[in-house]
C-alpha cells in the first residue's frame, strides 16, 4: 500500500502523466488539499484533486490537509470521511471504527520515529536498501528533509506537534500522516472528555481552591495549589495512557490558580488596609518600631478589650500651675514650655516599650504589656521613671542656660511619677465616634494616686507592692510604710527607689 502526500493536481508532460497514470492502482491513495476561504459574504471549501486521468486508474484521494490550534501546534486527527489516513486504512481493506471522530494525536515520538527512506536509495532498492523492505508496509512518499526545518526558520509540508516542545523540531508531513494513520488503526487516537466531565473537573478545581483559600491564603496556600496542579497534570498524563481519553488539565489547573490568586490579592489587599488603620491608630500611642510589630502580626491585638496585667505609670509635674499662672499672658510661651516638656518625657516612655494613654494637662499616663506583651514591663516601666528624672534634669539646665542674660528663670521643674503593677481592663474605650485605647481598672487608681502622694513622701518615684515584688532582682527597692493611700480605705505598702532619696 502506496500514499502519495504530493497533490498530483496540474499536468506534466503527456509521455509522464501516462507512464505515471499505467503504474497507479487499487493500492495507491494520492493527496488532495481542501481550503476554506472566508468573505464577507459567505465561507468557501475549495478541494484541490489529483487529475481524472490518475484516478480513473483505480487509485483513490484522500485529503491531505490538517487542521492547527491556535498556537500553530498539530493536535487534531482530521476527522472528514475522505481523508488521506482514513482512504489508506479503507484502501488496505483496515476498519476505522465509525466512532472515532474528533480525536487528538497520540504522538509517538519526535521526527523520524518511522523507519525514513531517501530518494536515492529507493531508486535503487538493490544497492541501499535489505530485500523486501516495503513487502506487507505502508509507504507514504513525500518532503521528509534530513535537516528537519525548525520552528524559527519554517519549512513547506512540516508541522509543530506535541513532541516538538521537547526537541523544538517540525514534523514533516509524510510523518505526520504515517501518525494519523496509525492512531486510526490501532484506535491510539486520544478521545475528548465529554462537556460533562469537563465541567465536572473544573467544579472539583474550583471546590478545591475554596478549601485551600478557606481560612485565608500564606505560602502553605501556594504550595498546596502547586501540588494540586501537579496531580492535575499527572492525573491527566494516566487518564490518557490507561483510557485514551484526554482530560485536559489546563482548565482546572487556571482555575485553582485563579482562584487561590484572586484570594491572595484581597488578603493582600485587606492586610495592608489592616496595617494602615493600626499604624493610623497606635501611632500616637507607641513607638515606630513597636506599631510595625503590631502590623506585621495583627493577631496580637483584640481591640474589643482584654484583662491583662499591667504596669501603669502616672508622671506629673510638681507645681506646674503656678508657672501657668505666671505665664496666662504669654500662652504662645506656656504652650512651647509645654511641648518642651511632654516631648521628652513621652520620648523616654516609647523607648522603653510603653504605651502612652493620654496627657491630662501637663500628666502623662501610660503603661505595659500592652498592646504587645512584655514580659518584663514592670522592669521597662521604673527605668523609663529613671530616665524620666534625668530627662527633666537636662531641661532644665537648658532652660538656666536660655534665661542666662535674658530675663528671670523659670523655676525648677520637678516631677512625681506613681507606678503600680495589677490586673486592668484594656482596649478601645469611648463612643461610637470617638475612642481611645485605654486602660482601667483599681490598679490604674493606685498609679495615680501614688504620683499624687509621691509628693508628700518627698522622693520623685513611688511604687506600688506588686511592681516593687517583679523589680527587687533589678532595683534597689526600699518600703517606706504601709498606709492609706488618699482616695482609697485600703492600706497599701509603699515602696520608693533607694537612688531617688534625696
Amino acid at each position: 500500500m502506496i500514499g502519495l502526500d504530493i497533490i498530483f493536481s496540474e499536468p506534466s508532460t503527456a509521455q509522464a502523466d501516462e507512464a505515471f497514470a499505467a503504474v497507479l492502482g487499487p493500492d495507491v491513495v494520492l493527496a488532495g488539499d481542501e481550503t476554506l476561504i472566508s468573505s464577507l459574504q459567505a465561507d468557501q471549501l475549495i478541494r484541490t484533486m489529483p487529475l481524472s486521468m490518475f484516478t480513473d486508474t483505480g487509485a483513490v484521494a484522500g485529503i491531505a490537509s490538517v487542521s492547527l490550534h491556535e498556537d500553530a501546534v498539530l493536535r487534531q486527527i482530521p476527522d472528514i470521511e475522505d481523508s488521506f489516513a482514513a482512504a489508506i486504512l479503507r484502501a488496505a481493506a483496515t476498519p476505522i471504527p465509525a466512532s472515532e471522530q474528533d480525536l487528538l494525536v497520540q504522538s509517538y515520538g519526535g521526527p523520524r520515529t518511522y523507519p525514513t527512506v531517501s530518494y536515492y536509495q529507493a531508486l535503487e532498492p538493490e544497492v541501499f536498501l535489505p530485500e523486501g523492505l516495503f513487502r506487507g508496509r505502508i509507504v507514504i512518499v513525500g518532503l521528509s528533509l534530513q535537516n528537519a526545518p525548525s520552528i524559527s526558520s519554517g519549512g513547506a509540508d512540516a508541522f509543530a506537534t506535541p513532541a516538538t516542545i521537547h526537541n523544538g523540531r517540525l514534523t514533516a508531513g509524510a510523518e505526520v500522516q504515517a501518525t494519523f494513520v496509525d492512531n486510526l488503526r490501532t484506535g491510539d487516537g486520544v478521545a475528548k472528555a465529554g462537556s460533562g466531565s469537563t465541567a465536572l473537573l473544573l467544579l472539583s478545581a474550583v471546590a478545591l481552591a475554596s478549601r485551600l483559600v478557606w481560612r485565608g491564603t500564606n505560602w502553605r496556600t501556594w504550595c498546596g495549589a502547586a501540588i494540586a496542579i501537579t496531580f492535575a497534570v499527572l492525573g491527566s498524563f494516566l487518564v490518557v495512557r490507561t483510557t485514551g481519553i484526554f482530560m485536559p488539565p489546563a482548565l482546572p489547573a487556571v482555575s485553582l490558580a485563579a482562584v487561590v490568586l484572586a484570594q491572595s490579592s484581597i488578603d493582600y489587599a485587606s492586610e495592608r488596609r489592616s496595617r494602615r488603620q493600626i499604624t493610623k491608630a497606635f501611632s500616637q500611642y507607641l513607638s515606630p518600631d513597636l506599631v510595625e510589630r503590631l502590623a506585621k502580626d495583627p493577631e496580637q491585638l483584640k481591640l474589643g478589650g482584654e484583662t491583662r496585667e499591667l504596669t501603669i505609670l502616672f508622671c506629673d509635674v510638681r507645681g506646674f500651675s503656678t508657672i501657668a499662672e505666671g505665664l496666662k499672658d504669654d500662652p504662645e510661651l506656656l504652650t512651647q514650655l509645654m511641648n518642651r516638656l511632654l516631648t521628652p518625657l513621652s520620648n523616654v516612655i516609647l523607648k522603653n516599650g510603653g504605651t502612652i494613654d493620654k496627657y491630662i494637662g501637663d500628666c502623662i499616663m501610660a503603661f505595659w504589656n500592652a498592646p504587645l506583651p512584655d514580659p518584663d514591663h514592670a522592669r521597662h516601666a521604673v527605668s523609663a521613671a529613671l530616665e524620666m528624672l534625668t530627662a527633666i534634669a537636662a531641661l532644665n539646665n537648658d532652660l538656666r542656660s536660655e534665661a542666662q542674660g535674658v530675663g528671670p528663670a523659670f523655676p525648677e521643674l520637678r516631677v512625681g511619677i506613681g507606678i503600680n503593677t495589677g490586673t486592668c481592663v484594656v482596649g478601645n474605650m469611648g463612643s461610637d465616634s470617638r475612642f481611645d485605647y485605654s486602660a482601667l481598672g483599681d490598679a490604674v487608681n493606685l498609679a495615680a494616686r501614688l504620683e499624687t502622694a509621691s509628693k508628700d513622701y518627698g522622693v520623685p518615684i513611688l511604687l506600688g507592692e506588686a511592681t516593687a515584688t517583679q523589680v527587687h532582682d533589678a532595683f534597689d527597692v526600699r518600703e517606706l510604710e504601709s498606709t492609706t493611700v488618699r482616695g482609697r480605705s485600703e492600706i497599701s505598702r509603699v515602696f520608693a527607689l533607694k537612688s531617688t532619696f534625696a
